[in-house]
């Protein structure tokens, strides 16, 4: 079977097509500036050149015209029809309490993902759009949707509810929910087959790390504790967001420098982490660069960020029994996959726990690969992401 992932934003929307029978990539692509002047596709069939498509797209149905356009076509095409596509696996963020998996997609589904619109402001209703999208262009395929919470779902009490009146809890459903699900699951299954045991059997500390980032503790592969809370704000200093911070601090800016909601949440939102630090980029490799030039404050930006990552590692640690029962500190996304550097600095700073790593090893970018000492109490893995696929699969197992 082949099924297309889609991955909407406000303004854009990324895609794949993977043939499930081989779990091969057919093709991948890009649509850029959805509803904006300057609307862009660049699609990609694999074994063939590269095309990109300008032209103004006002909102995603046309987009993924396109895209599907793309798909078929004689040149650059990936599949003959779209009776080929058996199945449409959808990314959406924020599943609230509602969903512990994924799920075919129906109008209780539709429901319940518009109602939780409010735990994910930004980010539900695009996913929202480009399901009803799928829905119009290809109506007679099933389509599924795999939420970035679902895999958290399994935290127990004591490490979802905030210190708040209870009631906050019972009436809004404030609480953790956690982000990057569908990566920290991809990197346990795998994790799980490097070292031979089941996915039941493996106890990990991951580590997503990227322009957005978090860390899980994961008990018997399922998700124990996590970085991110309510929204993605909460945890390390990221990109552009701030992490864990006193919540003081947001009424002292609004009074201080007369700020209303909407403008102090955009600055901890997109003015603040390794950005604001810095003053140099939200891109941790432009941060880096800087860094070896000499500049103090983008080595403070990831001074900071790698001493969080330490202390959220160090935290989790605490939550196992003993050492003995960690199976691995895994390293994955952006940052974590290819910076030696940062993954050095992170484990030669947990010398205390005796985890040790191998220079060596270490000194490669985006393989999966075990990088820790032969002495280390706890193995280092990296392990490359794939969350498409990991979209693909629960999309091939629900609707076969």
């Amino acid at each position: 079977m082949k099924i297309l992932v889609i991955n909407c934003g406000s303004s854009s929307l990324k895609y794949q097509l993977i043939n499930m029978e081989n779990e091969e990539l057919m093709a991948k692509g890009l649509v850029e500036r959805i509803g904006i002047e300057g609307s862009r596709v660049k699609h990609e069939t694999i074994g063939k050149e590269k095309k990109v498509i300008e032209g103004k797209l006002n909102d995603h149905g046309e987009a993924l015209k396109i895209v599907l356009d793309s798909l078929v076509d004689e040149e650059y095409g990936a599949i003959a029809s779209l009776d080929e596509i058996g199945a449409v696996g959808h990314r959406v963020v924020h599943g609230g309490e509602d969903f512990a998996e994924s799920v075919i997609i129906d109008d209780k589904v539709m429901d319940a993902i518009n109602r939780n619109i409010d735990l994910a402001p930004l980010h539900n209703p695009p996913n929202i759009i480009g399901i009803e999208a799928c829905k119009k262009i290809l109506p007679n395929v099933k389509q599924v949707a795999v939420f970035d919470t679902a895999f958290h779902q399994t935290m127990p009490a004591l490490n979802y509810i905030y210190a708040l009146p209870y009631e906050e809890y019972e009436n809004h459903k404030i609480r953790r929910y956690g982000f990057h699900g569908t990566s920290h699951k991809y990197i346990t299954d795998r994790a799980a087959s490097m070292l031979g045991k089941s996915v039941d059997e493996v106890n990990l500390i991951t580590c997503h790390l990227g322009n957005g980032s978090s860390i899980t503790a994961v008990k018997g592969g399922k998700s124990y504790d996590t970085s991110m809370g309510l929204t993605p704000l909460e945890g390390l200093p990221m990109g552009t967001r701030t992490g864990n911070m006193d919540p003081a601090i947001v009424g002292f800016i609004m009074d201080k420098d007369g700020l209303s909601i909407e403008e102090v949440n955009n600055l901890i939102n997109k003015q603040s982490g390794v950005l604001g630090i810095s003053g140099v980029s939200s891109d941790f490799r432009d941060i880096e660069e800087a860094a070896e030039k000499g500049n103090e404050r983008a080595q403070l930006a990831l001074d900071i960020f790698e001493n969080s990552v330490r202390k959220f590692i160090g935290s989790y640690l605490t939550e196992f029994d003993s050492l003995d029962e960690v199976d691995g500190i895994v390293f994955t996304a952006g940052l974590g996959e290819n910076s030696k550097s940062t993954r050095a600095n992170i484990i030669n700073g947990l010398s205390a726990f005796g985890v040790k790593i191998d220079d060596e090893a270490n000194d490669m970018r985006g393989e999966e690969k075990i990088v820790s000492a032969e002495d280390s109490t706890i193995r280092v893995f990296v392990i490359p992401t794939n969350e498409e696929l990991m979209i693909a699969r629960d999309t091939l197992e629900l609707v076969k």
